[in-house]
């Protein structure tokens, strides 16, 4: 995942999904819209639900070249062949997913809104790292991870950042110019056709 010039998608998969409808709703976007990355982000701790989930958005995926990654099973994403892993645990695995799944695969983490956790993960070895929400949702604790911060570190720190979680077209405005990615889930799930949602959301970039 390298640093580009504008703000890349990173789009992020619904807590639970239906095999039969989601992996064509998937394609859709694929097809449409230029993603960086995609990550499994299942609730619920089901290795089968989870392994045929993520046999399905792989096939999808690397069929267009698009790396797909998991959040926190790091043992499942070596098994079943994943790009790599994304950890909502700050800093505390990066050092162990990045032993267990070798210098080339993506180690992601979420550090919530503390810049002392980005730069944790950072020096532990992350690829990138995610901070969230940006605006009203229910992601880590609820704190809103601040304009300021993704200003600081695009300034200070060279390790990718992602913002996620309450994006809307005015936060997408204006933190083009400090994230490298924009991590896209519910904003456009929820929605009947996600495709026309992203383009929606990402117009603004433009």
């Amino acid at each position: 995942m390298d640093t580009p010039e504008q703000p890349q998608i990173y789009l992020i998969t619904p807590p639970t999904i239906e095999l039969s409808t989601f992996t064509n709703r998937l394609a859709s976007v694929l097809d449409g819209a230029e993603i960086a990355c995609i990550r499994l982000a299942l609730a619920g701790g089901d290795e089968d639900t989870i392994a045929r989930a993520a046999d399905a958005c792989r096939e999808v995926a690397h069929a267009r070249d698009v790396a797909l990654v998991i959040s926190n099973h790091v043992l499942l994403a070596q098994r079943l062949g994943l790009d790599g892993v994304h950890l909502d645990d700050a800093a505390r695995s990066v050092r162990f997913a990045r032993k267990e799944l070798g210098a080339e695969a993506i180690v992601g983490s979420f550090c919530g809104a503390s810049s002392h956790d980005g730069m944790s993960a950072g020096e532990a070895g992350a690829d990138y790292v995610a901070f969230g929400p940006v605006g009203a949702s229910t992601l880590g604790d609820g704190t809103i991870a601040e304009m300021d911060l993704f200003q600081w570190w695009s300034e200070t720190i060279e390790v990718p950042v992602v913002a996620e979680g309450g994006l809307n077209p005015d936060l997408v405005r204006d933190l083009t110019p400090c994230t490298d990615f924009f991590g896209i889930g519910d904003e456009i799930w929820s929605q009947d056709d996600p495709l026309a949602a992203l383009k929606g959301l990402t117009d603004v970039m433009r």
